[in-house]
């Protein structure tokens, strides 16, 4: 019977992770998501449904990780460090940033800088 129950928890959880992102995540695939800090400067995140991002910080830093869904999050690992924010329900909201200033995020259509510059740092 353990058996059968640890089986059936491995098929919820197959099925949970092959579950498809919310609506607002999926329109994030083909554009960018701009974060805008309070001196002005901004940060560009680039989300790909294999569940890998590349951003460049408001100091044109690049760098790539993963993302994935927990419960109404959405979480973005690089290296050892991991980040979790709400998943938004539109285009642009207000949140705070992992430094803990208040940002102003958007999804802007196109993914045209992605591909700029130099490749992302891991």
């Amino acid at each position: 019977m353990l058996r059968t129950l640890g089986l059936i928890g491995v098929g919820v959880l197959l099925m949970a992770a092959s579950a498809p992102p919310p609506e607002s995540l999926q329109k994030a695939f083909a554009g960018t998501i701009v974060s805008t800090y309070p001196d002005g400067r901004k940060a560009e995140l680039w989300l790909n449904p294999d569940g890998s991002y590349v951003s460049e910080g408001r100091r044109h830093d690049r760098h790539s990780g993963h993302w994935q869904l927990k419960g109404e999050k959405v979480c973005f690992r690089r290296l050892v460090f991991t980040y979790c924010t709400a998943i938004p329900n539109g285009t642009a909201f207000t949140t705070k940033a992992v430094t803990g200033e208040t940002i102003r995020v958007r999804l802007e259509p196109g993914r045209e800088a992605q591909n700029a510059g130099s490749r992302p740092s891991a």
